[in-house]
């Protein structure tokens, strides 16, 4: 038991020690001396219930001088109708119309290729439909010197049980796991990771290394396009996204697990990958908890409890610590242990599915999943 006890004290310190490193690293971007040129371009296929508000937060930015381009793709709802009518009264916004999904392509990385094409602008804020921009947000994101893409995590809203079960795993796995002063150090491919939510890049960079082309067939773009960049040769960036943009990802039970399904078998859900991420994520979240219970249950000596009790404090002040850090809502810390069990679960059936051959539906599209 005591073995046991300390093999979890020490997959709880990890995620502590890197999340207190990473929340140093981590900043929200200052403002440019000089206001940039950016280009906020949101592809959009149905989604009349949230591009009203993202379109006009994007409108309202301040500190940049900023044009607004609406790719609808294909929307069967009002999403044409309501850009339409926001475009009647700024002619800093434009929509315009998906052509075909060429064959072996993801509808988003085309809709954000065709979007790329239609801007001269030397800053492409590339932003989901569902997230809402601060008004400083797209001028804080305007590319330091010596970095071509780069990226923020926005402020997650989540008021459902199912989202508190899934959505805070983000920012457990990057303030967790991800190295982020090692990752900027470090050109390697491998450190490469962002949010597809909310993705700045410099146009000359972007395509010079082939757009959203280099990850054309990708359901993942947050963590493909900057490794893509750094296969390229071009540095890739993090900043803390909290205060820039909020984002409600998903909002129904199913919803969350289709969307998290969708990307995993090119995130955590390999052959090689899984097994370790299984192992890292049980043994420092959920493990220290059962033992700690075996030991209050049993003769098992103090020694035991104190140490599993420890590595229970550990992983709960980690989750403390980034729930604190990204404001997320402070009822979603409890439930961390069944947040790991939960993407476990989503990131297995992946692996299966992927191993079965079966396709991903999303948006009303159907793809094979990368492996």
């Amino acid at each position: 038991m005591t073995g046991l006890a300390l093999l979890c004290l020490a997959l709880a310190a990890l995620p502590f020690a890197m999340t207190a490193v990473n929340l140093g690293a981590l900043r929200t971007p200052p403002l440019p001396a000089t206001p940039p040129s950016v280009a906020i371009l949101i592809p959009a296929r149905n989604e009349e219930a949230s591009i009203g508000a993202c379109v006009e937060a994007a409108l309202r930015s301040t500190g940049a001088e900023v044009e607004v381009v609406v790719l609808d793709d294909g929307s069967i709802d009002g999403t044409a109708a309501i850009v339409t009518r926001l475009a009647r009264n700024d002619p800093r916004l434009r929509l315009a119309h998906a052509p075909p999904l060429p064959p072996g392509w993801n509808g988003k990385q085309n809709a954000c290729a065709v979007l790329a094409g239609l801007t001269q602008r030397p800053n492409l804020l590339f932003l989901d439909a569902d997230v809402v921009l601060q008004p400083e947000a797209a001028a804080r994101l305007a590319l330091p010197h010596g970095v071509d893409l780069q990226s923020g995590v926005p402020r997650q809203l989540m008021p459902s049980l199912a989202e508190r079960l899934t959505v805070p795993m983000i920012n457990t796995l990057i303030l967790g796991y991800l190295p982020v002063r090692m990752m900027r150090r470090n050109g390697r491919v491998g450190l490469g990771a962002g949010c597809g939510q909310m993705m700045m890049a410099r146009a000359s960079s972007y395509r010079a290394m082939g757009g959203h082309g280099a990850i054309r067939a990708s359901l993942h773009d947050g963590l493909k396009l900057p490794r893509a960049f750094r296969a390229a040769g071009y540095r890739t960036d993090l900043v803390d996204g909290t205060a820039l943009a909020t984002c409600r990802m998903y909002d129904s039970a199913p919803a969350v697990w289709n969307g998290f399904l969708k990307n995993a078998t090119e995130g955590m859900a390999k052959p090689l990958a899984l097994p370790v991420w299984t192992a890292l994520l049980l043994g420092g979240h959920v493990l220290p908890w059962l033992v700690l219970v075996v030991a209050l249950a049993t003769d098992a000596s103090g020694r035991d409890e104190a140490i599993a009790a420890s590595a229970c404090l550990l992983s709960l002040s980690a989750r403390l610590l980034q729930a604190a850090a990204a404001r997320e809502p402070a009822g979603a810390v409890p439930l961390h242990p069944l947040a790991v069990l939960a993407t476990l679960a989503i990131q297995w059936t992946a692996l299966v599915r992927a191993w079965l051959g079966w396709q991903t539906a999303w948006r009303g599209r159907s793809y094979a999943a990368e492996r």
